[in-house]
């Protein structure tokens, strides 16, 4: 029976404390490259062909258009991916080993969220640099006197090519107060954080 008791009480403490969520799971958009989205402006760059080189933005419908290729679809992909699909499309027309592009991102601008329900000010957010969802829920001006932040959702898409979601606990106090720093996560586009 003793032996037993630190056993109930590990599991009294862990019921208590919610359900529990592996929020290592989640990626880090830190840790990969950037994908390309909407809106996005690009640097394509093509060593000694200045008119081949481009300072294009993605249209809604993912594409880009570009001298002697025409139209290329550039959403849902990293700029090197870009870079050598372009580069392959171009050797096509440029002859010669010397045949370099670059693709840069020159300003990110596919990166939004949603941040709704008991917020002061709900509603889709941009930012030029990653947030966590701490700063996601401040930009909204944080929970209004209605809400019950400790139930707080995010609902994030399972892949880009998809509507379906999966929800993500997050109690928002404990974010907080810092005793529950892992589910801070790093908001991706797409995302949307609903506080009830």
């Amino acid at each position: 029976m003793r032996s037993l008791l630190p056993v109930l009480l590990v599991s009294l403490v862990a019921c208590a404390s919610g359900p529990s969520y592996d929020y290592r799971r989640e990626p880090d958009p830190f840790l990969t490259e950037y994908v390309i989205g909407p809106s996005d402006q690009l640097s394509i760059r093509v060593w000694k062909n200045p008119d081949v080189s481009s300072e294009v933005t993605v249209r809604p419908d993912g594409t880009i258009t570009l001298p002697l290729i025409g139209d290329l679809f550039a959403v849902g992909r990293t700029p090197s991916a870009l870079q050598e699909e372009i580069t392959k499309q171009l050797g096509n027309y440029l002859k010669g080993e010397g045949l370099v592009v670059s693709v840069a991102v020159a300003a990110a601008n596919s990166y939004t969220f949603t941040v709704s329900g008991n917020v002061e000010r709900p509603g889709v957010f941009s930012s030029p640099r990653y947030l966590t969802v701490l700063e996601a829920i401040q930009l909204a001006g944080g929970p209004s006197r209605f809400a019950s932040p400790s139930g707080t959702k995010l609902f994030r898409r399972l892949n880009r090519t998809t509507a379906m979601t999966r929800t993500i606990p997050i109690d928002y106090p404990r974010v907080l107060d810092g005793s529950q720093p892992e589910a801070n996560l790093i908001l991706i586009p797409g995302d949307q954080l609903y506080v009830p």
